[in-house]
């Protein structure tokens, strides 16, 4: 209840939902190249994260009516129709070979079992809307690849900055306030805010408020398929994707399958116009002017 009032595109500038691995396809190569990252995260770990954050509270904490609102949150996903607008919002990419640590690490095509010539790919970064009376406008920025820096899982809410040229704003530059929920490796939530620093001066600092679930369990806390594969056993449907109806499942793929289709097809198409030469470009973060970092 606390961010209730807050939760809705007056207050929040984006949402970002980031889903890294630092690990390549290993020994997964052949289903990997027929997947890519698009259908491996994208249209279930990563649209069930944004449902999450996007629904509106239910009306009983049933399985049933959580459900009801997700779909309502994939019905208002704003699909991509042109070649210009998956463009615009959607980065795919590759990991080559390189080192780390020490370790020679190979290509995404030098993978056992992997095309040498593959296309597929192992990054994938979109910008989607969700086009109801709460969220349009906010942009909701999910990325998910192979090979990245940082293993993480987590969602960050960006809220809106003050006006620059009033009160502090004018003299310091004020950071964003910021609501990081942690999933994954150390679960938790961490809440970055501006704040006066101690003193007679007026100078502002940034503030971080730490809360860190796993360091309270310890190493005893549940994984998640742990609970996903017990609540099958038991017949409980309160935990994904269990006991789903077949709505929300097909909702979830026609929500990226179709616009997969139109994103690979605009990638192979852009290819042919560039000779076949794939384009250089940094894939981790993108920044716009909705301020999505």
């Amino acid at each position: 209840m606390l961010f209730e009032p807050l939760w809705n595109n007056k207050h929040i500038a984006n949402v970002q939902i980031t889903l890294g691995e630092t690990v390549g396809v290993e020994e997964r190569g052949g289903y990997y190249d027929h997947s890519g990252a698009l259908r491996d995260m994208g249209q279930n770990h990563m649209l069930q994260m944004l449902t999450m954050i996007a629904m509106e509270p239910p009306s009983r904490l049933f399985p049933e009516d959580i459900r009801d609102e997700k779909v309502k949150v994939l019905r208002s996903l704003r699909a991509f129709t042109s070649d210009e607008e998956v463009s615009n919002n959607v980065v795919r990419g590759q990991y080559a070979e390189g080192e780390y640590r020490g370790k020679q690490l190979p290509g995404y095509r030098q993978e056992d079992k992997v095309d040498p010539q593959s296309n597929t790919e192992t990054y994938f970064a979109a910008r989607v809307f969700v086009d109801n009376f709460r969220w349009a406008g906010v942009p909701f920025y999910i990325r998910t690849g192979k090979r990245l820096p940082v293993k993480t899982t987590e969602i960050v809410v960006e809220f809106k900055s003050m006006p620059n040229n009033v009160y502090l704003g004018k003299k310091y530059k004020l950071e964003p306030n910021l609501l990081v929920i942690r999933v994954n490796p150390m679960e938790g939530i961490y809440i970055k805010i501006n704040a006066k620093k101690p003193g007679s001066d007026s100078e502002i600092q940034p503030l971080a408020m730490d809360f860190c679930q796993s360091c309270m369990i310890g190493i005893n806390s549940p994984e998640a398929y742990e609970r996903l594969l017990h609540d099958a056993a038991e017949g409980i449907p309160r935990t994904l994707p269990v006991g789903m109806k077949w709505q929300q499942p097909g909702l979830l793929w026609i929500g990226l399958q179709q616009p997969g289709d139109r994103i690979r097809e605009s990638f192979i198409r852009t290819l042919l116009e560039h000779g076949g030469q794939k384009r250089q470009i940094s894939c981790w973060s993108r920044t716009d002017s909705t301020g999505g970092r």
